[in-house]
């Protein structure tokens, strides 16, 4: 079959690789439908490895490089493995991309975003820009009939943005600000108003982002327009957002949410840094302000489908591009990479 494997920075082949064999006890084999290009993997391309194993195989997958890059999916199973009761030749599922031991602390109190050998699907398995991926079937999630596969595919990042706002402990009435307008950025915009949020604020430059985010009801600010935290805190009775979401991993911005959160107020970082940043503590210190990370998600997935259902999240407003697999390099890595402005989600059909 044919899929999209990762051999190093800048190096990513498409390549006729064997297909995944019959799914092993606890597995399901999906044929996929459509994967969507997320930002990971674009940092992996051009700046990896970051997540990918490279020199010795990870500690629960017991891969690593080559692999096939891919997570954000949606796909029909095609074979059960033995013990596999929850789901049938024939569901339309979207899997969550973290596999977990199920044996750690974290995984026993139900937090297996943070298990000991957390591996995700497509960065330390192989993963779904691939005609066919074999996963373990307890990630898996049924699509309900009223969603389409292209809504399926973006339940992955929609849990993202969930996860985000409750690890923010957003509650209704609070105000939020939300840096960066990318895929991750807008679902979050649109959890912070599905969790009630009064006012939401998007800091973002370019210009089509600026304009997606405004069509979701946010208030959006450009820091090289206006003094971003004066204007948040003139909006805010002089106080600032109870809760500020980094999504860009930028130590500017993260900065910049700092600046933008209230007294007591809290920062979420979801952002992947490529490199170490600076902040100055005593921002946080003299003001009691919290700094959280959010990673993934941690049974989001349930609440991604029955948001995107009753729509109050809409996954089409966020679709950019629809390419093929053959042309992932040039029309879907390089095309991010020169044109991020004016992109979010680009959707691959292997």
């Amino acid at each position: 079959m044919k899929a999209a494997v990762w051999y190093g920075r800048k190096d990513v082949r498409i390549e006729n690789i064997p297909e995944p064999p019959a799914p092993g006890p606890g597995e399901v084999k999906i044929k996929v439908h459509k994967t969507g290009i997320c930002g990971s993997d674009l940092h992996e391309y051009d700046a990896g490895p970051i997540f990918i194993p490279t020199t010795a195989p990870h500690p629960l997958t017991g891969r690593k490089a080559p692999l096939t890059l891919g997570h954000e999916f949606c796909g029909e199973i095609v074979e059960v493995g033995k013990d596999v009761k929850k789901y049938k030749v024939g569901d339309i599922v979207a899997p969550d991309a973290a596999q977990h031991c199920g044996e750690c602390y974290m995984c026993k109190v139900n937090r297996y975003s943070l298990c000991e050998k957390l591996a995700f699907t497509g960065l330390m398995a192989d993963g779904a820009f691939a005609e066919y991926v074999n996963v373990p079937a307890y990630t898996c999630f049924k699509l309900l009939p009223e969603l389409s596969s292209e809504a399926g595919a973006l339940i992955e990042p929609i849990a993202v943005g969930i996860h985000a706002i409750r690890q923010g402990k957003v509650l209704q009435g609070d105000n939020v600000a939300v840096v960066g307008a990318g895929t991750i950025g807008l679902v979050t915009i649109q959890a912070a108003r599905a969790a009630g949020a009064s006012k939401v604020f998007s800091i973002e430059v370019a210009k089509a982002r600026k304009e997606f985010a405004k069509g979701l009801g946010a208030i959006v600010l450009d820091p090289t327009e206006t003094d971003v935290a004066a204007e948040v805190k003139e909006q805010t009775n002089g106080e600032g957002v109870n809760v500020a979401i980094e999504c860009i991993g930028k130590a500017a911005t993260v900065n910049t949410c700092i600046q933008c959160v209230r007294r007591g107020g809290k920062v979420v970082i979801v952002g992947i840094f490529e490199k170490p940043g600076e902040i100055n503590y005593n921002d946080l210190v003299f003001e009691e302000k919290e700094l959280v990370g959010s990673l993934a998600y941690c049974g989001e997935f349930e609440a991604a489908i029955a948001l995107l259902k009753d729509g109050r999240i809409k996954a089409e407003p966020l679709i950019t591009g629809r390419i093929k697999l053959d042309d992932i390099i040039e029309k879907g890595f390089e095309e991010l990479l020169k044109n991020r402005e004016s992109n979010v989600k680009i959707l691959v059909s292997p």
